[in-house]
C-alpha cells in the first residue's frame, strides 16, 4: 500500500486526513496495477482536474467479479464489485497524486459501465455501491455527478468498471 505522509507546522510528519479516513473506514487500498492490453495511462492531469480511467474490480491484484450482474451476481454482490471499482480508482488517484488524496478538494463525477443482463433494471443501484465509497470517503466533497449505464459485454467479462474525474489543488 502506498502511504501518505505529510509535515505539518512543527515539522511532525502525519498521516493526511483521507489516509486516516480510510483508516477509519477500515479500507485498504489495493496496489495500483498497470493496464494489462490497453495503451492508455491510468491517470491524467490537466487543468486541475485528475481524470482516472476505467477500473475493474481488482482484489489482491487479480481481477474479480468476472460474469454479469443479474445472472453470477444479485444485486448486493454488484454493490460489492463497485465498491472494489471505486477503491482501484482511489489506488490510482493517490498514485497520479504523489500519494496525497488530500489534494483531492471535489469528486466531480464518475462513470459505471455494469456488465448486466438484459433483463437487469437495477444498473443505478449497482453503481450507488462505487458512489457510497466516495461519499464515505470525502464527506461532502464525495458528492458527484454521475452515469450509470448498463452495458452487454465488458473487458475481461468483468461485472462492472468505473472511471473518476476529481477536482485537484
Amino acid at each position: 500500500m502506498i502511504a501518505a505522509f505529510r509535515t505539518n507546522d512543527t515539522g511532525i510528519t502525519m498521516a493526511g486526513r483521507i489516509d486516516a479516513r480510510l483508516k477509519e473506514l477500515k479500507i485498504e487500498l489495493p496496489e495500483p496495477t498497470e493496464p494489462s492490453v490497453a495503451k492508455i495511462r491510468n491517470a491524467k492531469m490537466a487543468n486541475g482536474f485528475l481524470f482516472v480511467s476505467g477500473q475493474v474490480p481488482r482484489m489482491g491484484g487479480k481481477i474479480s467479479f468476472v460474469g454479469k450482474v443479474g445472472r453470477e451476481f444479485d444485486l448486493a454482490k454488484g454493490q460489492e464489485a463497485a465498491r472494489w471499482s471505486a477503491y482501484n480508482v482511489l489506488a490510482h488517484a493517490r498514485k497520479a497524486l504523489d500519494g496525497d488524496l488530500d489534494r483531492i478538494q471535489q469528486v466531480m463525477k464518475l462513470t459505471g459501465y455494469v456488465n448486466a443482463m438484459p433483463t437487469f433494471t437495477e444498473i443505478p443501484q449497482v453503481v450507488n455501491g462505487a458512489s457510497q465509497v466516495f461519499i464515505d470517503v470525502f464527506g461532502e466533497a464525495g458528492h458527484h455527478a454521475r452515469t450509470a449505464v448498463g452495458v452487454a459485454v465488458m473487458p475481461f467479462d468483468v461485472a462492472i468498471e468505473v472511471e473518476g474525474i476529481f477536482l485537484v489543488k
